[in-house]
């Protein structure tokens, strides 16, 4: 069992590494504190999987998936995020992510997430599975603004949030800065967010970034 974890609080990553030798007692473990360790190691060394914290000091919302997936495509991917499954977890599914768990239930649900995701499945609540089966069947209807985004969208959203340029969110994303454009125009249609200032104050009224 070969795993890393990829969290900027040490003490977190310390709760991790304790529950998964516990059952692994012979897993060789990889630590990142930031999504710069985590691609070097990602694309220097062989994982079974990763275990991503959203909230890195270099990353903003679902950069580190996005970047982390690009870096090492054959890498599963559990997202183990202390933001709530509404604010994420759909777009993280569909950006690749091979499940998502929230912290508060890490210690009795992550070292099955993880055996599951190893097994070449995916890991998911039963109330996210409920969640995606009302998006599947157009049962949408009381959906939040930003749950009605494109994965992209939503990454350009909180990039936006996060008082990035369209030049700079352009080079994150590896994208033209008119495509960013159109990208933009396109949130403030879905959400009726009419300016910068107003995705900002959204994003962090949902919990999406913290603007503290």
């Amino acid at each position: 069992m070969r795993i890393l974890i990829v969290d900027d609080h040490p003490v977190m990553r310390f709760g991790v590494r304790q529950l998964v030798e516990r059952r692994w007692p012979e897993a060789d473990i990889g630590e990142a504190e930031n999504l710069l360790q985590a691609l070097h190691l990602a694309r220097g060394q062989a994982w079974q999987v990763a275990v991503l914290d959203l909230s890195l000091p270099d990353a903003v919302g679902l950069e580190g998936l996005a970047q982390l997936r690009r870096a090492a495509p054959a890498l599963p991917v559990l997202v183990l995020s202390m933001h709530g499954e509404a604010a994420y977890a759909t777009q993280a599914l569909q950006l690749g992510a091979a499940g998502y768990l929230t912290k508060e239930h890490a210690t009795s649900e992550l070292v099955t997430a993880i055996d599951r995701v190893c097994g070449g499945g995916r890991y998911i609540s039963s109330d996210l599975a409920a969640r995606l089966a009302d998006l599947l069947t157009n049962q949408g209807g009381t959906r939040a603004p930003h749950e009605t985004l494109s994965p992209q969208e939503h990454r350009v959203m909180l990039l936006i949030a996060a008082g990035k340029s369209a030049s700079e969110i352009a080079d994150v994303m590896h994208l033209s800065v008119k495509t960013v454009g159109t990208y933009r125009s396109r949130i403030i249609d879905k959400t009726g967010l009419a300016n910068t200032a107003e995705i900002a104050r959204y994003c962090a009224s949902r919990g999406l970034i913290d603007l503290s």
